[in-house]
């Protein structure tokens, strides 16, 4: 054992939290990989289409690109408002450990 742990302190500080907050604490970190991991594939597929494009292999209309994205980003939304939703409708006392582990799967993610 490391000599700068003490005895009840861990390297993980999120094993001593309850299973409500794993739950959402797991659910809001993969959101945000999710979401990182699209708009990498996004960003990839936009600079091929910009390359062909400016190569003149093919053309580009760019109301489909625009509506494509919007319809995406649309999609994600209602992912994170149906994860929140159901986070939400734990019971009461596990809601709280469930939304703040949420949002600090969002933020460490």
């Amino acid at each position: 054992m490391d000599d700068n742990i003490t005895a009840g302190e861990t390297t993980f500080p999120f094993i001593e939290m309850g299973t409500s907050f794993i739950i959402g604490l797991a659910v809001g970190f993969f959101l945000k990989k999710f979401f990182k991991f699209m708009l990498l594939i996004l960003g990839l597929g936009l600079v091929v289409l910009f390359y062909l494009e400016s190569k003149g292999t093919i053309h580009i209309d760019g109301k489909i690109i625009e509506s494509s994205v919007s319809t995406g980003v649309d999609s994600f939304q209602s992912m994170v408002t149906m994860a929140k939703d159901r986070l939400s409708k734990m019971s009461l006392s596990s809601t709280a450990g469930a939304m703040a582990g949420f949002f600090a799967g969002i933020k460490y993610g």
